[in-house]
């Protein structure tokens, strides 16, 4: 079992080997994916699945009197200590919310991330929130919310290019950085040919090549690269340039919180809490809290 990693492992030849009929039929996809994903405000956008239209029921929760959540220890900023020892983080606050909106008394628990399935699947606590990421595997073992954050993948420029086209026929003969073994790298080796391909071992090493112009971008996951633009250690060169890539086959379904299969009710009881936040605003106020430069 795996959390959203800030760099996804993908086989190449998985991706490579597969038919241009197929690439193009996923690039049509994805030009779908990214107009969805793109508001009329770019700068107020949190990452959403839901439709207005579309309102989950409330369930019958009159028999849930606590839900015991579980979270993991060393994860920020979406789980870790906070000064008195307490939870904190992103999830912790989300789990809070949650709890409140539902009317309900909450417990939150950190424990190592590698014994937080096992722990809900022997009834130590009732739901998970910890950024796993929803997949086929997880989904054999667990059941989830609606997801409420996906890490899409975005391009980084410096500064005087990061207002730049970014279209596959746009980049070509650019040097865009990639961290190497990644579905980042498959990616961008299935859809975007044209520019040529700098692959690093590390995230580190990709975002220093750029900082110091032997690249022209760098692909990644936008939500550890935001982090990285606003930070030090990027010496305020660099800005995004173009808009956030969602491709579920390369980027994942999502993040939603995990409960024991079978149990509908507490699951579409977040569905329902989770709606809400979000037509109150309050899950757009937390996540500005969180990521204030802006990954999507």
């Amino acid at each position: 079992m795996q959390r959203v990693h800030l760099s996804i492992c993908c086989n190449f030849d998985k991706w490579v080997s597969r038919t241009r009929a197929a690439a193009l039929c996923l690039a049509a996809l994805l030009l779908v994916d990214i107009a969805a994903a793109q508001p009329q405000n770019p700068a107020a956008a949190v990452p959403g699945f839901w439709d207005p239209r579309r309102r989950p029921e409330r369930p019958d929760i009159s028999r849930i009197t606590l839900i015991r959540f579980m979270t993991e220890t060393d994860y920020p900023p979406f789980n870790y200590a906070g000064p008195d020892g307490n939870p904190a983080g992103f999830n912790v606050d989300l789990a809070r919310a949650i709890c409140e909106e539902l009317k309900v008394a909450c417990s939150i628990q950190m424990r190592r991330f590698d014994t937080l399935v096992p722990a809900l699947v022997e009834n130590r606590g009732d739901a998970v929130i910890a950024s796993i990421s929803v997949k086929a595997e997880t989904r054999k073992l667990l059941d989830f919310s609606d997801p409420y954050y996906r890490v899409p993948a975005r391009f980084v420029a410096r500064r005087d290019m990061a207002d730049e086209d970014i279209r596959p026929e746009k980049l070509e003969g650019r040097k865009v950085g990639v961290v190497a073994g990644t579905a980042h790298e498959a990616y961008l080796k299935l859809l975007f040919t044209e520019p040529e391909l700098r692959p690093y071992p590390n995230a580190d090493a990709a975002r220093q090549a750029l900082r110091r112009g032997e690249i022209d971008y760098v692909f990644g996951d936008a939500i550890s690269l935001s982090f990285w633009v606003n930070g030090t250690d990027s010496g305020g060169c660099c800005a995004f340039a173009g808009g956030p890539f969602v491709d579920s086959t390369f980027f994942g379904e999502g993040v939603g919180i995990a409960v024991k299969r079978g149990n509908d009710t507490l699951r579409q009881a977040f569905n329902w809490a989770l709606f809400r936040l979000w037509e109150k605003g309050k899950f757009s106020d937390l996540w500005l809290r969180y990521f204030p430069v802006n990954p999507f």
